[in-house]
Order: C-alpha cells, then sequence, then structure tokens
C-alpha cells in the first residue's frame, strides 16, 4: 500500500539527501538565510527579472545510497557447443535476486559550464562515481545444472566499480529554480566473477573478466540556489550501456558442461542529490515573498493556479536481532530512497468551481520493498515503487462551493488551491480521484511525511483502514458542511477489488468505503490557543478473507497454506471502525497531538495497514527559541496492536498488507520518532529524523530495529 502521502493530501513539497549531505547543509543554513547580495528590497524586486542567472563555472559533488538500481542481461550464451536461454540478474527489488539484500551506493564528482539566453539555459558537463553496484546470478537459473542444489548459490556475480558520463544540459530558470534534461555518453567499468563448483571435488575455481561499457544517458533534474554559490539538486539518469562482444565467463563443470560465452548488456536508473558550488557566483532573484502581494480577482492569474513539489527520503536501518526471515519481512543493514514530483494545477471555472489535476512522478523503494513494519517507517514508500520515475495522474477533482452567505474569508493561492474569497458558512462538494486524506484525520502536527513524521502511524490513524489503490488514492464523491464552529463531511468512493489491489472496484453500488467526520474547533480557556477535535467512523464493503475462518480450514488441514485458504474463500465483507483525532496549541511555537483508532478487526485489512488498534501522539516545536523561527522539532509514539484471530492469521504463516514473517511470537508495536526539520529558504526544507520500532510487524524474536533519514523537500 502506499505512502499516506498520497493518502494523507500531503499538499506541500520535497525532496531529499543523503545524511552527510544534510549534516553539511546544516552548517550552510545560516548563510543560505543571510545572503543578501542578490536579494533587493521590495520596491526593486518588481522590476526585476523572475528568474535566476545560472552561466559561469560550476563543480560539485553528488550521490545516494539505495536509489542506484542496475540490470544485467546475459544473451547468446553458449555451453560447449549447447545453447543456453538468455536471463538477467534482476532488479534488486528482490523480486528477481536477492537485491533485497543488498544496499548500493554510489557518489562522486562533476563539473561543467553553463550559458544562458533569459530564462533559457545550456550547457556541458561530466562527471565520474564511484559504485559497489552488485547484482547476482542465481544457481537455479536454467541450462547451467545447478537448479536442484540446496540452498541456491550465485554463479555469477557482476559489479560496477565506476560510472562516467559526458552530456549536454538544457534547462528553463524561474526564480530560484533551474530544471533540465540531460542526454550524452555514459561509460561503465564492469567486472564479471564466475563460480562454476564441480560436485565431484570440493574445489570451485573462480574466474574474473573485466569490461569496459560505453552508451548513452538521458536524464531530467532540478536545482535550487539556497545562495549566491551553492544549490542544491535531484537529478534522475537513465543509462543504456550498450551490449557487449562474446565474453569467456568460465568452464562449467560436468559432462552437459564445457565452456561458458555469453554477450552482456547492462542498463541503470539512478536518483542522485546534488551539492553545486558556482564560484562566480549567481544572480538571484528575491524570494516570492519578497515580491509585490498578490491581490485576489484582480487578473485572469487569479483564476489558474501553478505549484509544485519534489521530496527525496533516503533511509536506512542497521543490523538488529533477525534468527530468520519470512516472505515480507524487514530485512536488516540496508537503505532505500524514494522520490516525488508533483505538479498541482488548478483552475477557477466560475466564482464557485474550480478544477484541479496533479501529475505526478514518483520513482524508488521503501526499506524491504515497503515490508516488514505495520506501521511503516517511511511515509512516502508505497508498494508500486520501480527503479525508474512512474508517471500517474494522482488527482482529478472538481471543487463546487455553496456558499451560505454571511462572514467571509479570503483564501490565499496554494497546492490545490486557487486564490479566492469565500463564505465561511459554506457546503462544498468535490467529485473525482483523491486521497481520503486530503479531507479527513487531518492533524497541524502530523499529517504529513514531506515535512513532518514519517511513520505511518504517527501522520495517521493507523486503524483506520481507507479505501485506496496501491499509490494512495480513490474516486468518489465528498461533501462538506463548514461553519467557524465545526465542521461535518461525509465521502462515499470506490474500494479495491480485493486486499493490496490496484484496481478499484467498479461496482459502487455494491461495494464501497464510507467515512463520516465531525470536526470541531475551540480555544482553549486560559491558553488563548486554537485546537480541534476530529471524530470519524468509517465502514468498507470488499472482497475479502475472514482470518477465524481461514485460520480454522488451515488447522483443520483443508489447505496446506493459509494464504491460499484466505485466496479461495474472500467474498463481499464489512468492516468498520472509528478514529478520535486530537491537536492543541499550547502557544505559538508549541503544539501537542494524539489519536486513538480501531477497527473490527475481524477480516482482511484492505489498503493501509494491518493494524487493528492504534494509539499514537507527541509534540511538536518551532524554533523560534533559538532564532530559527522556521524550524521544526518533532517527537511522536505510537503503540499498534492487533485482533486475537488477526494474530493467529499471521502465527500461521499468513502475508497481510505490508507484514508476514512467516511465524509469531506475538508482542505489540512500539515505535517512536524524533525529526529535525532545518529551513533552509521559504522553498526548501533538509530533515534529519530517527525512528526506533520494538517487536516490528508484532514479533517479539525480531528487533528492535533503529532507522535513520534525510529527507529534502522543495516547493514552488
Amino acid at each position: 500500500m502506499s505512502r499516506w502521502r498520497q493518502a494523507a493530501g500531503r499538499l506541500r513539497a520535497g525532496a531529499g539527501i543523503g545524511a552527510g549531505v544534510a549534516t553539511l547543509l546544516a552548517g550552510l543554513s545560516t548563510g543560505a538565510h543571510g545572503a543578501d547580495r542578490a536579494t533587493p528590497t521590495p520596491h526593486d524586486a518588481t522590476h526585476l527579472p523572475s528568474f535566476g542567472t545560472w552561466a559561469g563555472g560550476y563543480i560539485g559533488w553528488q550521490g545516494s545510497a539505495g536509489d542506484a538500481f542496475g540490470d544485467f542481461g546475459f544473451g547468446s550464451g553458449m555451453i560447449g557447443r549447447r545453447s543456453v536461454p538468455e536471463f538477467r540478474t534482476g532488479d534488486a527489488t528482490g523480486r528477481n535476486d536477492a537485491g533485497r539484500d543488498a544496499t548500493t551506493a554510489l557518489g562522486g564528482l562533476f563539473g561543467g559550464y553553463a550559458w544562458q539566453i533569459g530564462p533559457f539555459v545550456y550547457g556541458v558537463e561530466a562527471d565520474v562515481d564511484a559504485t559497489n553496484l552488485k547484482r547476482p546470478v542465481s544457481s537455479t537459473t536454467p541450462g547451467f545444472g545447478f537448479e536442484g542444489l540446496d540452498p541456491a548459490f550465485p554463479v555469477t556475480r557482476t559489479k560496477a566499480d565506476v560510472f562516467g558520463t559526458a552530456r549536454a544540459r538544457v534547462g528553463y530558470a524561474f526564480e530560484r529554480y533551474l530544471v533540465y534534461a540531460s542526454f550524452g555518453l555514459a561509460g561503465a567499468q564492469v567486472r564479471f566473477l564466475t563460480n562454476f563448483p564441480d560436485p565431484g571435488t570440493t574445489s570451485a575455481p573462480a574466474l574474473r573478466r573485466g569490461r569496459a561499457f560505453l552508451g548513452f544517458s538521458l536524464g531530467a533534474g532540478i536545482e535550487y540556489a539556497i545562495t549566491e554559490n551553492l544549490a542544491l539538486g535531484l537529478e534522475y539518469r537513465y543509462l543504456d550501456l550498450g551490449r557487449s562482444g562474446r565474453l569467456d565467463l568460465g568452464t562449467v563443470p560436468g559432462v552437459t558442461g564445457g565452456p561458458f560465452s555469453a554477450r552482456a548488456s547492462f542498463t541503470s536508473n539512478q536518483v542522485l542529490a546534488r551539492l553545486s558550488w558556482y564560484p562566480g557566483g549567481l544572480v538571484l532573484p528575491p524570494e516570492p515573498g519578497e515580491v509585490a502581494p498578490h491581490d485576489p480577482d484582480t487578473a485572469i492569474s487569479d483564476r489558474v493556479s501553478l505549484h509544485g513539489q519534489t521530496t527525496f527520503v533516503d533511509q536506512g536501518v542497521s543490523g538488529f536481532r533477525s534468527p530468520y526471515l519470512g516472505p515480507q519481512s524487514l530485512v536488516p543493514r540496508q537503505a532505500r530512497a524514494t522520490l516525488t514530483a508533483t505538479a498541482f494545477l488548478g483552475f477557477k471555472l466560475t466564482d464557485s468551481t474550480e478544477l484541479y489535476y496533479n501529475p505526478e512522478f514518483d520513482q524508488g523503494f521503501g526499506l524491504s520493498r515497503t515490508l516488514g513494519v505495520a506501521g511503516f517507517v517511511n511515509g512516502e514508500a508505497q508498494k508500486a515503487g520501480a527503479p525508474f520515475p512512474k508517471f500517474r495522474s494522482q488527482r482529478y477533482f472538481v471543487r463546487q462551493t455553496f456558499g451560505l452567505d454571511g462572514e467571509t474569508e479570503d483564501v490565499p493561492d496554494g497546492p490545490n488551491q486557487v486564490a479566492t474569497r469565500r463564505d465561511i458558512e459554506r457546503i462544498t462538494i468535490v467529485a473525482g480521484k483523491f486521497a481520503l486524506g486530503d479531507f479527513f484525520d487531518g492533524n497541524t502536527y502530523a499529517h504529513d511525511p514531506r515535512v513532518d513524521f514519517l511513520n505511518w502511524s504517527l501522520w495517521a490513524s493507523g486503524a483506520y483502514d481507507f479505501p485506496a489503490n496501491l499509490p494512495g488514492f480513490t474516486q468518489g464523491v465528498m461533501v462538506e458542511y463548514n461553519r467557524k464552529e465545526f465542521a461535518i463531511r461525509a465521502a462515499y468512493t470506490q474500494v479495491p477489488k480485493e486486499p493490496s489491489s490496484n484496481v478499484l472496484d467498479p461496482r459502487i453500488a455494491r461495494k464501497g468505503g464510507l467515512t463520516v467526520e465531525l470536526e470541531e474547533r475551540h480555544v482553549l480557556p486560559g491558553l488563548d490557543q486554537p485546537g480541534k477535535i476530529r471524530l470519524g467512523l468509517f465502514t468498507n464493503v470488499s472482497r475479502t478473507a475472514n482470518y477465524r475462518e481461514v485460520v480454522d480450514l488451515t488447522q483443520g488441514g483443508f489447505f496446506a497454506d493459509i494464504n491460499d485458504a484466505a485466496a479461495a474463500t474472500r467474498r463481499d465483507r464489512r468492516k468498520s471502525g472509528l478514529y478520535l483525532n486530537l491537536e492543541q496549541a499550547v502557544t505559538s511555537q508549541f503544539g501537542v497531538f494524539a489519536r486513538a483508532s480501531l477497527n473490527d478487526g475481524r477480516n482482511e485489512s484492505l489498503s493501509f495497514a494491518d493494524i487493528d488498534r492504534s494509539v499514537s501522539g507527541g509534540v511538536s516545536l518551532k524554533g523560534g527559541a533559538w532564532g530559527r523561527p522556521d524550524d521544526t522539532v518533532g517527537l511522536g509514539a505510537a503503540l499498534n496492536n492487533l485482533s486475537r484471530s488477526h494474530r493467529d492469521f499471521f502465527a500461521n504463516g499468513g502475508l497481510g498488507l505490508v507484514i508476514g514473517d512467516g511465524r509469531l511470537s506475538y508482542r505489540a508495536e512500539r515505535a517512536a520518532e524524533a525529526y529535525y526539520a532545518l529551513s533552509l529558504t521559504k522553498a526548501v526544507t533538509v530533515s534529519a529524523d530517527y525512528q526506533l520500532v520494538a517487536n516490528p510487524a508484532y514479533n517479539r524474536d525480531r528487533g528492535p530495529a533503529h532507522f535513520f533519514a534525510a529527507r529534502l523537500h522543495t516547493d514552488f
């Protein structure tokens, strides 16, 4: 299931970077806020171009951990005079090889020169990167004669040591951003290590071969100037490194063996965080907040809204106690990264009718393919991940507002919000594709994993099984009645065809999800600070299995595998629950939050998490006390539990939405999280995040696990 990032309706932005860069940036942040050589007064700002000047030379560092993927293919294979079917090493996601256990690091230096005509930027760049990208070929691969050996072992290992590119770049500058595309030559140095053991001896002679590959690179990226001399960036690149000539890769023993040779091909998908230094300096426009204010309803631009975001999260887990691994267990000692880039397009069709569309690219994987922890540790991760950017139309909806007269309010332009003036007392109808988190279970202090808490159990009510496809969205209708003191809203939406399905069931008259929420708003006496209480009820009807039924069928010998029993007995069933959500400002700088949620725990969870009861809470503190008013510190904790029949399901080998160790020594899953969000500019935030999870996947045999993450988030 997706990171609630979409189901949470995070309409802000972000992008992330490695922990070492985050530390460096923390030291640079003072300069980022203090640099003023190219920051004119608000009066002068109205007469300057709205884009920066990026012309000149630059050098920098780039790297990533867990967000570089490679795929080696072997074709035209021959063992003696016998041909071998084409085979591949896989893409490090764990679907085709042991790459779920591997972490690929990539990093190096780059340099280039750019020219500029108006907002259009063009130039050349070269880079060289060291890497530990490794991919094995399993002994289960047909044709080598080792298919029946247990356990399996790698017969060939491929390792890329160095990548290099020489590329042209073409880009467009706006505000302090530069977006660009790149294309050019790419090369890599690769080693092949083969090991074909002879069953009749104890020896297994190894053969090593080195090979240089040359091909092409295509990519795209974004940079943001945080000072006159420093820019942060993210870049995706695809490398097709061509196909080699025939390689001699050793000798396969046995009567059907002989010399093995093949032609190898190599492709790679990479996401890199970048820190660029411009020694000649950049000429920067003012921050958007320093220009003349935006007046509603004075120009055509006030009927159009255009915003965007990028978020990059690089996360790792250290070693922990793990006596066994199941199909959906958390794997120790690994790192993974996720990247999203979203556009928020809005159009005011009439004074009361608005149309919105959110195209998005997302790339990467959560730790262990977003598996192994019930309250998963990265809200940007999803099970529908990919090593390359996937394009999705995440939201498209119409919003119709019916004003009921009385007091009005001005709403500024923002993501999925055209600047407007509206009645406070109003009825709003939204129809289309959206995330239920856009409207339900909101919280000022814990709701957006792009800028606050990453743990699913902290930015959402863990037992709220909201209907959604794998990326976290659904289709339906939401209706809201709003007053100054309260709001009541309800939504009826499509549900997935079955648990963890990416296909929404079109039979909405027979199957669907209903959520109703009451939101109360108040100001606490004595504190004179605002707060909100939200009470939500939900009920879903979809094709699911009953935990107690499949446990009894398996223990009775009718099915050897409990997951087969679940698949065979799924039918239309109901799952219901509720959540309570509190937020309260204590001062203008300090706030607290809490959530409690539960569901009936009888039937399979459908979309979100394997949680039947959850409580969570924490605090959020702004940095005004230490002179950093835009920084945020967050501390939170969560406790998750399962129903009795749900525990028995996992104890008998069941696989849920995100967990399944194959066995279970039950204990409640406990999580704690702390983060510091450092505001480099009004548009760029870098966060350092730590989480401790005890009894991951409710299993006291495993853990505790320590998680470390760096996150870079950019709005434009």
